[in-house]
């Protein structure tokens, strides 16, 4: 009998949607599936994620979910709760909110906190501090209400960032979103952690 295929979503926004890359196969959630094949899984994938969305919007993504049972869901959210200056607070609880009513469900919850804006080429030198200390304080947040909640985080920020800083090709045309490359360097730094979770899934149904 064929196993049962790994069911995995993506929630969040435009860099869980994949905006910026060239060909779908170079999306995030298109990337995590190769990673998680090649580690022996077969995947059914759903991307609910949608370009702009705030960590308030997950909700309404939790419920498109729902119905499709997953196994495990990674979110990606925190880049439009920063640009829209929205209280770090109010974003982490919304994140919680969904990761609590995914885990209800029964899915397993890999986050991605927001990432380091600093790195955006058309912030400012002088200005970067302080973004990346507004970041920074949302990722902390974010991880602990996410944590609280049941979720794994894979903080991958500042490691991504410094890549982002030093190459610019990770950036697509507009300067703003992650080129195809820029998704590779994203999957790499995220795939750990995404198949440690499938790992433990099926690791303790088979127990």
């Amino acid at each position: 009998m064929a196993a049962t295929p790994l069911r995995l979503l993506v929630l969040g926004d435009s860099i869980a949607h994949g905006t910026g890359a060239r060909r779908p196969e170079d999306t995030l959630g298109r990337r995590l599936s190769g990673a998680l094949t090649a580690e022996g899984f077969d995947v059914d994938l759903h991307v609910l994620a949608v370009p702009g969305a705030v960590s308030a919007d997950l909700a309404a993504q939790v419920r498109r979910a729902q119905p499709l049972d997953a196994d495990l869901a990674v979110v990606v959210i925190g880049a439009n709760d920063l640009a829209r200056f929205l209280p770090p607070e109010q974003a982490a609880a919304a994140l919680a909110a969904a990761v609590g009513a995914l885990r209800a469900g029964g899915t397993d919850v890999v986050v991605v906190p927001a990432p380091d804006m600093s790195s955006v080429p058309f912030v400012p030198p002088a200005f970067r501090p302080l973004v990346q200390a507004a970041c920074a304080q949302l990722q902390r947040r974010q991880a602990a209400l996410a944590e609280a909640a049941g979720a794994a985080v894979a903080d991958i920020a500042a490691e991504v960032g410094r890549e982002f800083v030093a190459d610019p090709a990770m950036f697509s045309g507009d300067r703003f979103h992650p080129s195809s490359a820029g998704y590779a360097r994203i999957a790499t730094a995220l795939a750990p952690t995404v198949v440690a979770a499938a790992r433990a899934r099926r690791d303790e149904a088979a127990a």
